[in-house]
């Protein structure tokens, strides 16, 4: 059960940062990504659109780990995907900003060590 509640969060997150990327990038992401020059935020309206979409094949593998039934494919499913958001977390680090490391990588993090208790 924590697994599940920790990989929802973890969808949850991807799908706050998919709307951020593809709808709100002008608005809402200079706030978010606030040690950008928010001149850069129209010109790079589409590259974060398409950042926004594979966040979103992120979430949508999370969900999809969500409802399988069988156990053992269910944990092999969530895990890779959670792997992929552990380390596009941890390249958004070192490449953007170290809050990514909290928001993405952490709770990633925390979910795949629930699944092997």
């Amino acid at each position: 059960m924590l697994s599940e509640v920790l990989i929802g969060v973890v969808a949850l997150i991807h799908l706050y940062i998919v709307w951020i990327e593809m709808f709100a990038w002008e608005s809402r992401g200079p706030k978010v990504f606030s040690s950008l020059p928010k001149e850069l935020f129209g010109q790079t309206k589409a590259m974060a659109a398409n950042q926004g979409l594979y966040n979103g094949f992120l979430a949508a593998g999370l969900i999809w780990s969500l409802m399988i039934a069988d156990a053992e494919w269910q944990v092999m499913i969530a895990l890779f995907f959670l792997l992929c958001v552990a380390v596009a977390g941890l390249y958004g680090a070192i490449s953007v900003t170290k809050k990514t490391l909290y928001v993405q990588t952490i709770p990633a993090v925390l979910a795949m060590v629930s699944l092997f208790l």
